[in-house]
């Protein structure tokens, strides 16, 4: 049991690897779509590239989609709609009229009899509610033909049988008139105006119903191809008919000859793909990126964003795959750029695009538009910190989809007379997307508790509390540290290092002196030395232990581990040379064990770097009366014993890198201790 417990121990980081790669190739296989696989490609417009193509089996020959949707517009455009006539509403309108007739007519008031005037009365109302009153309102043309239901009965009438109430006062008017009871019309005006009732109304469901009943009944095909029948040779371009009919062959073999024996085969074949591209993941990092590949949190947040764009993607072609361009794929190298480097950013997104193969349609076009654009982000967002950086890499990326997909399209149609002009729409929505690289980095930070270059902006700013704090308490080892920092950051441009992360190291790698910062000699002023009155180990203890301190006091600040790196390796293993040396004077012999910094060495070139800057920048004062050529050979001298100290050599850096280094040390030290006029008094 215990020799378990100490083999899963020793390899937990390995075994929660593996567990992380079936997991995620797992759920890439779940969020692939479950179908065959059309072993052709091809393209409109292109010639075919393969033997001549014979029907494998019968297959009915697709519509395409804009003939369908002609169809559908046609059937939509003749649809006859049904209205309902409500027969009891008439009637109970005319007996209204009768009876208040009977009780405000006046013989005096008017010249025609009462007898007649009641028959105009209902004359209007037979006439009006022979097809029915209306008070909605439709955009038909008056000769649009429509269905009045009466009870069973269906009538057909055009539109303008039926009688608008607005149309009621004109109606009145003119019968009056014709009847020569000219002083009638306001009579009759009032009494109909509070009689008549709308009594036909649109029958929406049943229209509805009626019109989804002719949509469905539309035929989606168009003919038959006999099995065996050939349906295109080598050579000939793919276009017209035989575009779509390879078109129905790949949507059926996909659909239909996929059956439930197969299904094995095929997550068989999907777990293969997928994991092989897991598996050139796992290769690029342990050889490549070794410091990545052991750390887990590191590779988790690598695989979360792959998964997260093939979901994303997923479901944006279930719900409709005209829409696969708004997904920002190229958020992908932007965000892994920020946080390692622009190979790896470059690399996994040509992994993520070989899974998004399975899931997009037209997929060379969509690898092609995605990894320009993924090349694109990678060489044009630099100082991702810097706003505009951002808002200028988008807009280029923009272009780069718009000036593609116009490409393609031209190549594919030969013409732009029906170029999808929304889909330019979907690339800008996908620069707009992209623009919440900022938050999600943000966000991503809190999550994985890693660091970006803006997160290294904020940490760089002298008024900060920590470093205001550094200034205040030990100002000589602020100043100090501004020196280094940017000694150290000339050395990180000349050789392509990360020089942000090095500057900032640089302003914190000191801060564990801020406990006793008298015992070092730039904060002190004046002649008196503390360390005259210890003993060398114990003032070896108390320099070597500002090391310790510093990265208490980086961790009770919540500064990043990539800072505290800088913390714990800027000495390395080397001796607190000057008491060691103290030592041995006084006693005869030292034990370098009791004068050495903990370490570890140096493990990157940004780490290397500030240990020769620190060196050479603490060194540097010491100088006495600096020329060009003491500086010189006291860079040599410090830098050749750190290497020859094994300081550097777990650090990927070359001696190329270390002389560039050096000659930019010199240079910079030269240019701070030049001689200077001497000024009169």
């Amino acid at each position: 049991m215990n020799n378990l417990l100490s083999l899963f121990s020793k390899n937990q980081s390995l075994i929660y690897k593996t567990f992380l790669f079936v997991g995620a190739t797992l759920l890439i296989i779940y969020l692939l779509p479950k179908g065959g696989q059309f072993k052709y490609n091809f393209q409109k417009g292109k010639p075919w590239q393969y033997e001549n193509l014979y029907a494998p089996f019968s297959f009915t020959i697709k519509k395409e989609k804009e003939t369908l949707e002609k169809e559908r517009e046609a059937i939509r455009a003749t649809n006859i709609p049904y209205f309902e006539y409500d027969a009891e509403i008439a009637e109970t309108s005319k007996e209204a009229f009768s009876d208040r007739f009977e009780s405000v007519y006046e013989d005096t008031l008017y010249d025609i009899s009462k007898f007649r005037l009641k028959q105009i009365g209902t004359q209007i109302l037979n006439d009006i509610y022979k097809y029915g009153v209306t008070e909605e309102v439709h955009a038909y043309e008056q000769d649009k033909l429509i269905y009045l239901k009466n009870d069973n009965k269906i009538e057909e009438i055009s539109y303008s049988q039926l009688f608008k109430k607005e149309d009621l006062p004109s109606k009145i008017e003119r019968e009056a008139i014709r009847a020569n009871a000219d002083n009638t019309i306001t009579f009759l005006r009032q009494l109909l105006s509070q009689t008549v009732k709308s009594n036909v109304s649109m029958n929406v469901k049943l229209t509805e119903a009626t019109l989804e009943s002719e949509l469905n009944a539309i035929n989606p095909n168009r003919g038959i191809i006999e099995k065996g029948g050939r349906i295109i040779a080598k050579g000939e371009v793919v276009e017209g008919d035989t575009y779509q009919i390879l078109n129905s062959l790949k949507a059926e073999f996909q659909s239909q000859v996929w059956s439930k024996s197969n299904y094995t085969w095929l997550l068989v074949g999907y777990s293969i793909l997928v994991s092989l591209v897991f598996l050139m993941l796992f290769l690029f990092l342990k050889k490549y990126r070794t410091s990545i590949y052991n750390n887990n949190t590191k590779v988790t947040f690598i695989f979360f964003n792959v998964i997260l764009m093939v979901f994303l993607t997923t479901i944006v072609v279930k719900l409709d795959a005209a829409y696969v361009y708004v997904v920002p794929l190229c958020i992908l190298p932007l965000v892994l750029k920020a946080f390692f480097d622009p190979r790896l950013g470059l690399f996994v997104h040509v992994l993520t695009l070989l899974l998004l193969g399975f899931v997009v349609p037209n997929s060379f076009e969509y690898l092609f538009l995605q990894i320009i654009a993924g090349v694109v982000t990678i060489l044009t967002i630099s100082e991702l910190y810097k706003r505009a950086n951002l808002f200028i890499s988008v807009a280029q990326i923009t272009m780069i989809y718009i000036i593609g997909y116009f490409a393609f399209f031209i190549i594919q149609e030969g013409n732009i007379e029906l170029i999808q002009w929304a889909t330019f729409g979907y690339f800008i929505l996908n620069g707009l997307a992209t623009l919440f690289a900022h938050p999600l980095i943000y966000l991503y930070e809190k999550l994985f508790g890693m660091v970006s270059d803006v997160s290294l902006l904020e940490l760089s700013d002298t008024n900060s509390k920590l470093l205001k704090e550094l200034s205040n308490k030990a100002p000589g080892t602020f100043h100090h540290s501004l020196n280094v920092a940017n000694l150290a950051e000339a050395a990180a441009n000349e050789i392509g290092a990360n020089a942000m992360l090095i500057r900032v190291g640089a302003l914190y790698h000191d801060i564990g002196k801020m406990n006793n910062p008298t015992m070092f000699t730039e904060n002190q002023v004046n002649s008196i030395n503390t360390h005259n009155e210890l003993e060398p180990k114990e003032s070896a203890a108390i320099i070597i232990d500002h090391v310790i301190k510093g990265i208490e006091i980086a961790r009770k600040n919540k500064l990043p581990d990539r800072v505290i790196d800088f913390i714990r390796t800027h000495h390395g293993t080397s001796l607190v040379y000057y008491f060691y040396k103290k030592e041995k004077e006084l006693n005869g012999s030292a034990n370098p064990e009791d004068f050495m910094y903990p370490g570890p060495i140096p493990f990157s070139r940004e780490t290397a770097i500030l240990m020769m800057a620190d060196s050479v920048e603490a060194a540097s004062k010491s100088l006495k009366e600096p020329s060009s050529s003491k500086i010189d050979t006291f860079v040599e001298k410090i830098i050749n014993s750190q290497m020859e100290q094994g300081q550097f050599l777990n650090a990927n850096i070359t001696f190329k890198e270390i002389q560039l280094i050096k000659k930019v040390l010199k240079k910079k030290l030269n240019n701070i201790y030049h001689l200077r006029v001497e000024y009169p008094e």
